[in-house]
């Protein structure tokens, strides 16, 4: 069974019970003014784990399900039995990764709330992209290829970040998005050695 689908099942479950009860909902979702002033650390993970609706859930998890199993492939192909270990730590870290800037940002602002698995989402899909860069991303069936569609994204979430005119977490789109490009280039060797060679033979 992948490993992903285990993942995917967890959120799912964890994201239904707190859109049924606000309660939890307001227990464990990501708040940085709680965070500092009583040390509610555990949100920077258990945030990931939420949405704020199905169909926020429904993208997430289907984005993660489609480039969640080549990530763990890496994982698993470089570090045999170990890998899905490493993976989840890969997972669980992307998420605090990319709670990081907001927590920084919003720290004095008690009524700033945030979650969804987007920054664990996007560090997956930054693995995939540094991995294969010119393989195909579709974007409501449109192809484009994934470094072209990475680095758009890393633009327009860091000037969305900075305008800060909606209710979508960019920041955390932007540091997991980073994140999994570092952890790609330094965990992976091959993708490393391999990455400007893919690059530059389009």
């Amino acid at each position: 069974m992948d490993f992903n689908l285990i993942i995917i099942a967890v959120t799912a479950v964890v994201s239904y019970f707190a859109l049924q009860n606000r309660a939890i909902l307001e227990q464990f979702m990501l708040n940085p003014y709680e965070n500092f002033s009583t040390n509610k650390w555990y949100t920077m993970i258990t945030a990931g784990f939420l949405h704020a609706d199905y169909g926020h859930l429904f993208f997430n998890m289907f984005t993660l399900y489609f480039f969640g199993q080549f990530c763990l492939g890496l994982f698993e192909d470089t570090y045999g039995r170990m890998g899905i270990l490493f993976y989840s730590l890969f997972y669980l870290l992307s998420i605090i990764v990319a709670n990081i800037p907001a927590s920084i940002k919003h720290r004095d602002n008690p009524g700033y709330r945030a979650l969804g698995a987007s920054g664990a989402v996007s560090a997956v899909l930054f693995s995939f992209i540094i991995a294969e860069p010119w393989q195909m991303i579709y974007i409501y069936f449109i192809p484009i290829p994934a470094i072209i569609f990475g680095v758009l994204y890393l633009i327009y979430s860091s000037y969305m970040a900075k305008k800060g005119s909606d209710n979508i977490g960019h920041d955390a789109h932007f540091a997991g998005a980073v994140f999994g490009v570092v952890s790609t280039l330094v965990l992976f060797p091959s993708v490393r050695e391999g990455f400007f060679e893919k690059l530059l033979n389009f």
